[in-house]
């Protein structure tokens, strides 16, 4: 059973309005990026509080904190970024979210990624020693030009790493703007460490992300196999429909309703049942 979450800041960069767009589609939960304009790993602490404090009297939920954590260059100053993580973990506990998002650093561009696997490995082991202690899961996302870009080296890092606080959030999109077949290459080698899925489609011809099943994604096939396994886990709308960037991306509030409607549609044709809002929870 799938519990719909989303990319709240693609609606607005205003709390309230995030909200509002979700509250009408019967989502209970948003994936916090940024909310004013500013990301997560740069709100202040009041700003924290109020944010949960705003959630909590409307009755939403985090669902997983869409930090820009390992998205950065594999030689720039990894002590710095961990500055930014050790704030991200507060933003976590205190918006009450068990699950932060991240990436696995990236390439130089024309190099081998293969000649910064050590680098790559240390840092990701490193960053799942914190989340150990911390008692937070990270997510690592498969996005483009970063080392766990495909699914070979996505199953590397989760390896490597074995640990329950590290798993995969699956980008159907992504995969498929680094020439990877979602469902048929990518799945079979990284289903035992799927915990959370990105809706985002695209096409192979150019790269263009579309509404969830409009691509070349295999998004009905992976959700076929999700609930052939019973997968009871968030499906965080990332429409992408309007704007895309390195740290974030947007759709504005009635083409993220666009995509919530597609992306049910598929749901409904596939069979998989939505939890309902009322008996939401993360």
């Amino acid at each position: 059973m799938i519990t719909l979450t989303g990319f709240a800041d693609e609606i607005s960069p205003e709390l309230d309005v995030q909200l509002d767009v979700l509250e009408s589609q019967g989502i209970r939960h948003l994936e916090l990026r940024s909310v004013w304009g500013t990301n997560v790993a740069h709100l202040t602490g009041e700003e924290l509080l109020t944010i949960k404090r705003t959630l909590d009297a409307r009755g939403f939920s985090v669902s997983s904190i869409g930090s820009p954590i390992g998205k950065i260059g594999v030689l720039e100053n990894f002590d710095v970024h961990m500055e930014d993580f050790q704030r991200v973990v507060h933003a976590a506990h205190v918006l009450g979210s068990r699950y932060i998002r991240i990436f696995s650093f990236f390439i130089p561009e024309g190099e081998d990624p293969g000649d910064y696997r050590d680098e790559v490995l240390r840092r990701m082991n490193e960053l799942v020693r914190v989340a150990e202690a911390e008692e937070v899961v990270l997510l690592h996302e498969n996005e483009k030009d970063i080392y766990g870009d495909n699914a070979e080296r996505c199953l590397e890092i989760l390896e490597s790493c074995e640990s329950p606080n590290l798993r995969a959030a699956f980008d159907p999109a992504n995969f498929v703007q680094c020439g990877v077949k979602p469902y048929t290459e990518a799945y079979p080698l990284l289903e035992k460490y799927v915990e959370y899925m990105h809706v985002k489609d695209a096409r192979f011809a150019d790269g263009h992300v579309v509404p969830a099943g409009d691509g070349d994604g295999e998004m009905k096939a992976l959700y076929q196999a999700l609930l052939d396994r019973n997968y009871a886990g968030f499906a965080s709308i990332e429409p992408h429909l309007a704007a895309a960037g390195t740290f974030s991306g947007f759709s504005g509030p009635d083409l993220f309703v666009t995509a919530v409607e597609r992306f049910k549609e598929l749901l409904v044709d596939v069979g998989m049942p939505v939890k309902s809002s009322s008996n939401s929870n993360c």
